[in-house]
């Protein structure tokens, strides 16, 4: 008895499009071009991007964040909005090295999904570039992954890694903050891309719908405002004022309460005055449609608040202005006070 020998079997019958894959390149290309800065010496295309520390740095520290944009994903699925999830991805990375003082340099992407849609990867991918641009960072390489059987028709993940460099004397790690220091807080543009899970069960609870108003704008684009790249601004208000800006922090996952302890010293606190900046009104929304719990709000979401900057009392007026010059909205928070006997290191009084 003779066995029928199959047809011959390609990778494209396994579910991977390897003409896809290319294409997808070649429109990531132009994209990845309008990000080039200094010390870019190879980028996409290659098996390893090259960079050069640009030798203006005297003792150059390097700094690397990785993220995601987490569940916001699944909105964005349901939505079909993939324009806008890249810029998260960038901010989330570059936001957390800056709260060091580096200044970014390059950017790498990880694109996976089930079976390749060039438009939406384009899509996202466009985002990544634009968030690159906006913080004056190199996108030089990336991977998009097809695995059939992995991920469900229409979905993908996305990771990014950023690297950046400061001067070794001027890393900034809040060992300088003190008693009396003010608090000064960057408005964010939205939820940023932490607390989705939560929000999203209240948007299901509430059976909202993404075409509703909410304050004159569609739900969803409110919802899905992407985050706010501070980079530039806080990079400038670093050159004018140095070591006058002590600690940053960046209101991510924890909200409030959880990431200003992360630059705080024991034995000191901060105290953010409830009443210093009004929450906008999408963070309101949801805190009423959930029956939220204000510390609750704080712990979960970044409420209107999307950058901490510490600095003396001395100087809170002159940073300001430079924040504000370079388009921030900068509200005077609280301060940097002793930590009582069995107080929070952040409290909302």
């Amino acid at each position: 008895m003779t066995t029928k020998q199959p047809d011959s079997l390609t990778y494209r019958d396994a579910g991977v499009d390897i003409d896809a894959g290319e294409a997808l390149v070649d429109r990531i290309k132009p994209l990845a071009a309008r990000t080039m800065r200094e010390g870019v010496m190879a980028g996409i295309g290659g098996f390893g991007a090259l960079f050069e520390v640009p030798k203006r740095f005297a003792e150059p520290v390097l700094v690397s964040g990785t993220d995601g944009v987490g569940t916001k994903l699944r909105l964005a699925f349901e939505w079909g909005r993939h324009d806008t999830v890249g810029i998260d991805l960038v901010a989330m990375s570059v936001n957390d090295i800056l709260v060091q003082g580096a200044e970014p340099l390059f950017f790498l992407d990880y694109f996976a999904c089930g079976k390749l849609s060039v438009d939406v990867a384009a899509s996202v991918v466009g985002g990544v570039a634009k968030g690159c641009e906006l913080s004056n960072c190199a996108l030089i390489g990336g991977e998009t992954a097809e695995m059939p059987g992995m991920y469900p028709d229409g979905e993908y993940d996305l990771a990014g890694f950023a690297v950046g460099v400061v001067e070794k004397a001027r890393i900034i790690d809040g060992k300088s903050i003190a008693s009396g220091d003010v608090v000064l807080g960057l408005a964010s543009s939205g939820p940023h891309s932490n607390g989705f899970s939560l929000l999203r069960k209240i948007l299901t609870h509430a059976g909202a719908r993404p075409e509703q108003d909410l304050g004159g704008r569609a739900l969803a684009d409110v919802v899905m405002e992407p985050t706010r790249i501070y980079v530039k601004s806080v990079l400038a208000a670093l050159v004018a004022h140095g070591p006058a800006i002590k600690g940053l922090a960046h209101i991510t996952g924890g909200g409030l309460l959880d990431n200003v302890p992360r630059i705080l010293q024991p034995g000191l606190a901060a105290q953010l005055r409830r009443d210093a900046w009004v929450m906008p009104e999408l963070f309101k929304w949801l805190q009423r449609e959930g029956g939220v719990a204000d510390s609750e709000m704080h712990r979960v979401f970044n409420c209107g608040i999307g950058m901490i900057v510490v600095v003396p009392a001395d100087k809170a007026e002159a940073v300001s202005a430079t924040l504000a010059a370079q388009g921030e909205k900068v509200f005077m928070l609280g301060s940097i006070v002793e930590q009582a006997r069995g107080m929070a290191q952040t409290v909302v009084v």
